[in-house]
Protein backbone atom coordinates (compact mmCIF):
# COMPACT_ATOMS: atom_id res chain seq x y z
CA UNK A 1 0.00 0.00 0.00
CA UNK A 2 1.34 3.44 -0.99
CA UNK A 3 -0.44 6.70 -0.13
CA UNK A 4 0.80 9.81 -1.90
CA UNK A 5 -0.15 13.24 -3.20
CA UNK A 6 -1.06 14.18 -6.76
CA UNK A 7 2.58 14.27 -7.85
CA UNK A 8 2.45 10.45 -7.87
CA UNK A 9 -0.72 10.27 -9.97
CA UNK A 10 1.31 9.11 -12.97
CA UNK A 11 -0.02 6.47 -15.36
CA UNK A 12 3.41 4.95 -15.98
CA UNK A 13 4.17 4.66 -12.24
CA UNK A 14 0.75 3.24 -11.33
CA UNK A 15 0.87 0.72 -14.16
CA UNK A 16 4.38 -0.42 -13.21
CA UNK A 17 3.46 -0.91 -9.55
CA UNK A 18 0.35 -2.82 -10.54
CA UNK A 19 1.66 -5.03 -13.35
CA UNK A 20 5.41 -5.48 -13.16
CA UNK A 21 6.17 -6.00 -9.45
CA UNK A 22 6.25 -9.52 -7.92
CA UNK A 23 3.82 -8.23 -5.29
CA UNK A 24 1.62 -5.50 -6.82
CA UNK A 25 1.42 -2.25 -4.84
CA UNK A 26 -1.95 -0.56 -4.29
CA UNK A 27 -1.72 3.21 -4.77
CA UNK A 28 -3.98 5.90 -3.30
CA UNK A 29 -3.33 9.42 -4.59
CA UNK A 30 -5.10 12.67 -5.33
CA UNK A 31 -6.53 13.05 -8.81
CA UNK A 32 -8.28 16.44 -8.83
CA UNK A 33 -5.02 18.09 -9.92
CA UNK A 34 -5.88 16.38 -13.22
CA UNK A 35 -9.63 17.23 -13.55
CA UNK A 36 -9.57 16.50 -17.27
CA UNK A 37 -7.90 13.10 -16.96
CA UNK A 38 -9.11 10.86 -19.77
CA UNK A 39 -11.25 8.16 -18.17
CA UNK A 40 -12.80 5.32 -20.16
CA UNK A 41 -14.93 2.25 -19.76
CA UNK A 42 -13.06 -1.09 -19.88
CA UNK A 43 -12.30 -2.49 -23.31
CA UNK A 44 -14.89 -4.94 -24.69
CA UNK A 45 -13.96 -8.44 -23.52
CA UNK A 46 -14.68 -10.09 -26.91
CA UNK A 47 -13.62 -9.17 -30.42
CA UNK A 48 -16.19 -9.00 -33.16
CA UNK A 49 -16.08 -11.75 -35.82
CA UNK A 50 -13.58 -10.82 -38.54
CA UNK A 51 -12.28 -7.82 -36.62
CA UNK A 52 -8.77 -6.85 -37.72
CA UNK A 53 -5.97 -5.19 -35.80
CA UNK A 54 -4.83 -5.41 -32.22
CA UNK A 55 -7.29 -5.76 -29.33
CA UNK A 56 -8.77 -2.55 -27.99
CA UNK A 57 -7.19 -1.08 -24.85
CA UNK A 58 -10.15 1.05 -23.76
CA UNK A 59 -13.86 1.42 -24.16
CA UNK A 60 -16.18 4.40 -24.37
CA UNK A 61 -14.93 7.78 -23.12
CA UNK A 62 -16.42 8.76 -19.76
CA UNK A 63 -17.14 12.28 -18.46
CA UNK A 64 -14.27 14.00 -16.66
CA UNK A 65 -14.38 14.22 -12.88
CA UNK A 66 -14.93 17.97 -13.14
CA UNK A 67 -18.04 17.28 -15.23
CA UNK A 68 -19.23 14.61 -12.77
CA UNK A 69 -18.83 17.03 -9.86
CA UNK A 70 -20.90 19.71 -11.66
CA UNK A 71 -23.61 17.28 -12.81
CA UNK A 72 -26.81 17.78 -10.71
CA UNK A 73 -27.71 14.11 -11.22
CA UNK A 74 -24.54 12.83 -9.50
CA UNK A 75 -25.45 10.71 -6.47
CA UNK A 76 -23.60 11.74 -3.30
CA UNK A 77 -23.43 9.35 -0.34
CA UNK A 78 -22.58 10.39 3.26
CA UNK A 79 -19.50 8.64 4.66
CA UNK A 80 -18.15 8.90 8.21
CA UNK A 81 -14.35 9.01 8.43
CA UNK A 82 -13.27 7.67 11.83
CA UNK A 83 -10.17 9.87 12.20
CA UNK A 84 -10.12 12.93 9.97
CA UNK A 85 -6.52 14.17 10.16
CA UNK A 86 -6.39 13.55 13.90
CA UNK A 87 -9.51 15.63 14.68
CA UNK A 88 -11.96 12.78 15.30
CA UNK A 89 -14.96 11.70 13.25
CA UNK A 90 -15.96 13.70 10.19
CA UNK A 91 -18.88 13.21 7.82
CA UNK A 92 -18.25 13.90 4.15
CA UNK A 93 -20.15 13.15 0.94
CA UNK A 94 -18.64 10.99 -1.78
CA UNK A 95 -19.38 9.88 -5.32
CA UNK A 96 -17.43 6.93 -6.70
CA UNK A 97 -17.11 4.58 -9.65
CA UNK A 98 -14.50 2.53 -11.49
CA UNK A 99 -12.86 3.56 -14.75
CA UNK A 100 -9.85 3.07 -16.97
CA UNK A 101 -7.26 5.86 -17.03
CA UNK A 102 -5.58 5.92 -20.41
CA UNK A 103 -3.24 8.12 -22.42
CA UNK A 104 -1.89 7.40 -25.89
CA UNK A 105 1.33 5.42 -25.76
CA UNK A 106 0.95 4.45 -22.09
CA UNK A 107 -0.53 1.31 -20.53
CA UNK A 108 -4.12 1.68 -19.27
CA UNK A 109 -4.65 1.73 -15.50
CA UNK A 110 -7.89 0.44 -13.95
CA UNK A 111 -8.82 2.52 -10.91
CA UNK A 112 -11.58 3.52 -8.55
CA UNK A 113 -12.10 7.27 -8.30
CA UNK A 114 -13.69 8.96 -5.31
CA UNK A 115 -15.01 12.54 -5.35
CA UNK A 116 -15.22 14.13 -1.89
CA UNK A 117 -17.15 17.22 -0.88
CA UNK A 118 -17.71 18.75 2.54
CA UNK A 119 -21.32 19.42 3.63
CA UNK A 120 -19.91 22.14 5.91
CA UNK A 121 -18.02 23.68 2.95
CA UNK A 122 -14.79 23.98 4.94
CA UNK A 123 -12.65 22.47 2.18
CA UNK A 124 -12.92 22.45 -1.58
CA UNK A 125 -13.87 19.48 -3.70
CA UNK A 126 -11.25 16.71 -3.70
CA UNK A 127 -10.76 13.60 -5.81
CA UNK A 128 -8.82 10.45 -5.04
CA UNK A 129 -7.88 7.42 -7.07
CA UNK A 130 -7.21 3.91 -5.82
CA UNK A 131 -5.80 1.07 -7.90
CA UNK A 132 -7.74 -1.45 -5.80
CA UNK A 133 -11.09 -1.55 -7.59
CA UNK A 134 -12.76 -3.46 -4.76
CA UNK A 135 -11.86 -0.92 -2.06
CA UNK A 136 -14.79 0.88 -0.44
CA UNK A 137 -14.76 4.73 -0.41
CA UNK A 138 -14.63 4.82 3.40
CA UNK A 139 -11.59 2.54 3.33
CA UNK A 140 -9.87 4.69 0.71
CA UNK A 141 -10.52 7.84 2.75
CA UNK A 142 -9.19 6.11 5.86
CA UNK A 143 -6.00 5.24 4.01
CA UNK A 144 -5.55 8.70 2.56
CA UNK A 145 -5.89 10.65 5.82
CA UNK A 146 -2.95 8.62 7.14
CA UNK A 147 -0.81 10.67 4.75
CA UNK A 148 -0.71 13.45 7.34
CA UNK A 149 1.26 11.14 9.62
CA UNK A 150 3.66 10.44 6.77
CA UNK A 151 4.25 14.15 6.24
CA UNK A 152 4.94 14.58 9.97
CA UNK A 153 7.44 11.71 9.70
CA UNK A 154 9.26 13.43 6.84
CA UNK A 155 9.36 16.67 8.84
CA UNK A 156 10.78 14.95 11.92
CA UNK A 157 13.35 12.91 10.02
CA UNK A 158 14.59 16.08 8.34
CA UNK A 159 14.71 18.09 11.55
CA UNK A 160 16.41 15.52 13.78
CA UNK A 161 18.29 13.19 11.41
CA UNK A 162 19.24 15.55 8.59
CA UNK A 163 17.39 14.06 5.62
CA UNK A 164 17.73 16.36 2.57
CA UNK A 165 20.56 18.27 4.27
CA UNK A 166 23.33 15.81 3.48
CA UNK A 167 26.57 17.19 2.08
CA UNK A 168 27.59 14.32 -0.16
CA UNK A 169 28.86 15.22 -3.61
CA UNK A 170 27.63 12.18 -5.51
CA UNK A 171 24.03 11.33 -6.31
CA UNK A 172 24.70 7.68 -5.44
CA UNK A 173 25.80 8.62 -1.92
CA UNK A 174 22.63 10.67 -1.42
CA UNK A 175 20.48 7.79 -2.67
CA UNK A 176 22.18 5.54 -0.12
CA UNK A 177 22.05 7.95 2.81
CA UNK A 178 18.37 8.91 2.63
CA UNK A 179 17.01 5.33 2.95
CA UNK A 180 19.52 4.69 5.76
CA UNK A 181 18.26 7.72 7.71
CA UNK A 182 14.63 6.72 7.18
CA UNK A 183 15.53 3.24 8.44
CA UNK A 184 17.22 4.84 11.47
CA UNK A 185 14.00 6.75 12.17
CA UNK A 186 12.11 3.44 12.24
CA UNK A 187 14.68 1.79 14.51
CA UNK A 188 14.61 4.69 16.98
CA UNK A 189 10.81 4.54 17.05
CA UNK A 190 10.80 0.79 17.69
CA UNK A 191 13.46 0.97 20.43
CA UNK A 192 11.65 3.83 22.17
CA UNK A 193 8.34 1.98 21.95
CA UNK A 194 9.91 -1.07 23.60
CA UNK A 195 11.26 1.03 26.45
CA UNK A 196 7.97 2.88 26.91
CA UNK A 197 6.18 -0.48 27.00
CA UNK A 198 8.39 -1.48 29.95
CA UNK A 199 7.28 1.65 31.76
CA UNK A 200 10.82 2.97 32.11
CA UNK A 201 10.52 5.97 29.80
CA UNK A 202 9.99 9.44 31.26
CA UNK A 203 8.80 12.25 28.99
CA UNK A 204 10.08 15.78 29.33
CA UNK A 205 6.96 17.87 29.89
CA UNK A 206 6.32 21.59 29.69
CA UNK A 207 4.16 23.34 32.27
CA UNK A 208 1.74 24.51 29.57
CA UNK A 209 1.54 21.29 27.55
CA UNK A 210 0.84 17.75 28.72
CA UNK A 211 1.91 15.00 26.31
CA UNK A 212 0.29 11.58 26.36
CA UNK A 213 2.74 10.12 23.84
CA UNK A 214 6.39 10.82 23.12
CA UNK A 215 7.43 12.93 20.15
CA UNK A 216 10.32 11.77 17.99
CA UNK A 217 12.69 14.05 19.92
CA UNK A 218 11.58 12.25 23.11
CA UNK A 219 12.10 8.89 21.42
CA UNK A 220 15.56 9.93 20.28
CA UNK A 221 16.46 11.06 23.80
CA UNK A 222 15.24 7.76 25.29
CA UNK A 223 17.34 5.72 22.87
CA UNK A 224 20.42 7.89 23.44
CA UNK A 225 20.05 7.52 27.20
CA UNK A 226 19.70 3.75 26.89
CA UNK A 227 22.84 3.49 24.74
CA UNK A 228 24.92 5.88 26.82
CA UNK A 229 24.01 4.31 30.16
CA UNK A 230 24.77 0.74 29.11
CA UNK A 231 27.70 1.28 26.77
CA UNK A 232 29.53 4.37 28.08
CA UNK A 233 29.01 4.88 31.80
CA UNK A 234 30.48 2.41 34.29
CA UNK A 235 29.78 2.30 38.01
CA UNK A 236 32.57 2.48 40.56
CA UNK A 237 33.22 -0.68 42.56
CA UNK A 238 34.13 1.30 45.69
CA UNK A 239 31.42 3.98 45.58
CA UNK A 240 27.96 3.13 44.27
CA UNK A 241 27.12 6.79 43.56
CA UNK A 242 30.22 7.34 41.43
CA UNK A 243 30.11 6.82 37.69
CA UNK A 244 33.25 6.32 35.63
CA UNK A 245 33.24 7.94 32.23
CA UNK A 246 35.87 7.24 29.53
CA UNK A 247 38.05 10.27 28.77
CA UNK A 248 37.38 10.02 25.00
CA UNK A 249 33.65 10.31 25.62
CA UNK A 250 34.08 13.35 27.89
CA UNK A 251 36.19 15.08 25.25
CA UNK A 252 33.64 14.41 22.51
CA UNK A 253 30.81 15.56 24.77
CA UNK A 254 32.69 18.75 25.72
CA UNK A 255 33.40 19.56 22.07
CA UNK A 256 29.79 18.97 21.10
CA UNK A 257 28.44 21.17 23.90
CA UNK A 258 30.91 23.94 23.04
CA UNK A 259 29.79 24.07 19.42
CA UNK A 260 26.11 23.68 20.35
CA UNK A 261 26.32 26.72 22.62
Amino acid sequence: MAVADSGYACIRLLASCRRFLPKPVTFVTRLLAKPDAALYEPAPPLRKPGQMGRPRLKGKRLPTLAAVADDPSTAWTPVVVANWYGSGKRTVEVATATALWYHTGLPPVPLRWVLIRDPQEKFTLQALLCTDLAAEPARILGWFVLRWQMEATFQEVRRHLGVETQRQWSDLAIRRTTPALLALFSLVTLFAHERMARGTGALRLASWYHKLHPTFSDALALVREELWVHETFRGSLQQADTVKVPRAFVERLTETVCYAA
